[in-house]
């Protein structure tokens, strides 16, 4: 495998559409950055969250998951309580090539905070807009902002295709459009 430029990755987008909307460099200015860096991509969130909460006294169960255990909110700003998390999803559209595999790691500037973001890999075929997970770390309220940067992309390519791509097998997350909760 081998870690794709930021020269493949405008071509794949301009070709492909592998990112939409694309922004063709980092955009700074006041927000946290996002952009296509040397690297990756800076995706940024978008102000659809869901605000875990324990007001129903539910157990979290990845088998049984209730949407009960969360708020929805469209907000600029959201605050993720202490030792708690929100999910929200990215604003860019992803459409993962074949024999690509494309790992999230968080922006430092979050992560400097105690704000942790997780994103499982986007596997070879995968398509759709990603649903991410920000956990608060800290034992104060933390603040993520709506449609500035949160997370690097990194692109991988395989030495060749695998036999069987996220598409081929219809995986469970395929084509989602908003935050999707877990599923068996």
């Amino acid at each position: 495998m081998s870690v794709l430029s930021d020269k493949w990755i405008r071509r794949m987008c301009k070709e492909k559409d592998m990112i939409s909307p694309f922004e063709e460099k980092q955009v700074r200015g006041d927000s946290i950055s996002y952009g296509l860096s040397s690297f990756g991509y800076d995706a940024r969130v978008s102000d659809e969250f869901k605000i875990f909460t324990n007001v129903n006294s539910e157990i979290v169960d990845p088998k049984n998951f209730k949407p009960t255990n969360f708020v929805t909110k469209n907000t600029p700003e959201c605050i993720i309580p202490p030792n708690s998390f929100v999910l929200a999803r990215t604003m860019e559209k992803f459409k993962i090539p074949e024999d690509v595999l494309v790992i999230c790691l968080g922006k430092s500037t979050y992560a400097r905070c105690g704000i942790i973001v997780n994103v499982t890999p986007l596997e070879p075929g995968w398509e759709g807009y990603v649903t991410l997970e920000f956990s608060n770390t800290t034992p104060l309220p933390a603040k993520i902002y709506a449609n500035e940067g949160v997370a690097q992309f990194i692109f991988l390519k395989g030495n060749e295709k695998p036999e069987v791509t996220y598409a081929d097998r219809d995986g469970k997350y395929m084509g989602q459009t908003g935050v999707t909760l877990p599923k068996v």
